[in-house]
């Protein structure tokens, strides 16, 4: 498991989201200064009309940036962006939107961090066990949807309001840990299946983060795919469910040469590239096809 974004503290009442036109977008706008904390509260820009789409025809040739530290490059060329919701800032946001950017916001979602300012709203009884490598971050009890969902729900809303059109799923595979809940495989796909929808209620396009052992249940209901070194752990094959539907899978690896692992990923159609763990502004990606 790698870095993971923390979050501002939002309202607690969540806020369903109705498809009314033009003020739809000022509304959420609204919302999201409000959610925001002082630090973030700059001039945001107005969310997209919809949730990003992500043509078939385009779906490997894909440029993309994933960058969770450090000032935001926005002179990168890469066409998606993927990027910790409350660092990035709604100038930033909105310089890459006018370049026509895809922006995806990386939301954690099966697990906590005890330093996020909204952690307190996560019930005692659904904090498990510690996250091993993270020190801080604990497993949430994810068949809970009734206590996390007004939480998740206001994460994706600070996504919205910052001109996010889709949101990258991560942490969505407990049942494989000792998260301290006795988690099963279909527990697991009912929440990751619920995350979807929920993010598609706040018009963003939903995408899953590694959890490939559930690539076939879950492809259907996810419009992207997000993996971390499936070459070096040799189980790329297990996101074809994604490429065989037309939809993109945005892939890194960070250890290796590009000229070795490029001949693999991209001859499975996925958008890859190498990068350093902490996931700053570097980049070296595989030419595309």
């Amino acid at each position: 498991m790698r870095i993971r974004p923390a979050y501002a503290v939002p309202r607690s009442r969540p806020v369903r989201v109705r498809r009314r036109g033009p003020r739809r977008g000022v509304a959420l706008a609204l919302t999201a200064l409000l959610l925001a904390p002082a630090a973030c509260r700059e001039q945001l820009a107005p969310p997209p009309g919809a949730p990003t789409s992500w043509p078939a025809a385009l779906a490997r040739r894909w440029a993309w940036q994933w960058q969770l530290t450090g000032p935001v490059d926005v002179s990168v060329a890469a066409d998606v962006f993927l990027l910790d919701p409350v660092a990035t800032t709604s100038t930033e946001t909105a310089a890459l939107r006018a370049k026509g950017r895809r922006l995806v916001c990386q939301v954690r979602v099966g697990t906590y961090a005890t330093g996020d300012p909204d952690a307190t709203r996560f019930p005692v009884a659904v904090r498990g066990a510690a996250v091993p490598g993270r020190p801080g971050s604990r497993f949430l009890d994810v068949r809970r949807w009734d206590a996390l969902e007004p939480v998740l729900a206001d994460r994706f809303r600070l996504c919205r309001g910052k001109g996010f059109g889709a949101v990258a799923l991560s942490d969505v595979d407990g049942f494989r840990h000792r998260s301290g809940f006795p988690l099963g495989f279909d527990e697991q796909v009912l929440f990751n299946r619920r995350l979807a929808g929920l993010a598609r209620r706040f018009d963003l396009s939903p995408g899953l983060v590694d959890d490939v052992t559930q690539v076939a249940a879950l492809a259907p209901d996810f419009d992207f795919a997000v993996n971390q070194e499936c070459v070096r752990r040799r189980e790329c094959a297990k996101l074809l469910p994604f490429v065989d539907a037309g939809k993109p899978v945005f892939h890194v690896e960070y250890v290796g040469e590009p000229a070795t692992f490029c001949v693999t990923s991209v001859g499975y159609g996925f958008a890859s590239m190498r990068k350093d763990r902490r996931l700053d502004a570097w980049r070296e990606p595989c030419p595309l096809p």
